[in-house]
């Protein structure tokens, strides 16, 4: 895709993601948009840096790493992958947050890293609505008994909660999940009197819905970079 039409693209799902913040009742600044670059090039990813947007989602620290080398240092990262302990340490020195906090055992490694590096963790916990074996993340019920352990945590600072839906063909079909996530959001504020606010959820395909149902940040990327590079990276 050329670089024309990448910054088009990027024009575009920015003016929906506004449109949509303002059918909800909220400022487009409310809003983040996380373009995500997994299997692009640092030369194509470029295209969107150098249009002014700085904050770009990856899944694979090896591919993040090569990407953050030939890009400028002010880009701002959120991993969005499935995280093993044995990488949380270069996770947390590569990533300002992380999506995909799924169990409470991630969660007391990464504040444990974190402490010794001497910063804190920025998380979203990853909920898994519809209890499905194929995703990871907290089931409802789990989550609700660990938050106090979680909330304890020292070195941990939990932006929000995130979650994928099932799959479905339309995306108004995946209304009501983004809906549970953000009930189970308030009912922790009100139920546990913690302050969550971030909700983590939609991405290229609805995320016009889930800013109706209060996403405060959005993961696109096909939208923007057109389908996934098909080679990708290492």
């Amino acid at each position: 895709m050329e670089r024309s039409e990448i910054v088009s693209n990027l024009e575009t799902v920015r003016h929906r993601v506004s449109q949509a913040a303002r059918r909800s009742g909220r400022s487009p600044s409310a809003v983040e948009l996380l373009v995500v670059s997994k299997t692009w090039p640092a030369e194509v990813v470029a295209h969107v840096v150098e249009a002014g947007h700085g904050l770009l989602g990856e899944n694979k620290l090896q591919e993040a790493e090569l990407k953050m080398a030939g890009l400028p240092s002010a880009v701002r990262w959120h991993f969005i992958g499935r995280l093993q302990r044995n990488k949380a340490r270069r996770a947390l020195a590569l990533f300002d947050a992380i999506h995909s906090v799924d169990s409470l055992r991630l969660a007391g490694h990464l504040s444990r890293i974190a402490g010794e590096m001497g910063k804190t963790a920025r998380i979203y916990l990853q909920v898994n609505l519809a209890d499905e074996e194929s995703k990871g993340g907290f089931s409802v019920a789990q989550l609700r008994k660990d938050l106090p352990e979680l909330i304890a945590m020292p070195n941990l600072g939990i932006a929000g909660l995130m979650s994928i839906p099932p799959a479905v063909e339309q995306p108004e079909e995946a209304r009501s999940s983004f809906q549970k996530l953000r009930e189970v959001r308030d009912s922790l504020r009100s139920d546990v009197g913690v302050e969550i606010r971030g909700l983590s959820m939609g991405m290229s395909h609805d995320f016009e819905v889930a800013i109706e149902e209060g996403a405060t940040i959005v993961r696109v990327g096909s939208s923007i970079f057109g389908p996934r590079s098909p080679q990708g990276l290492p």
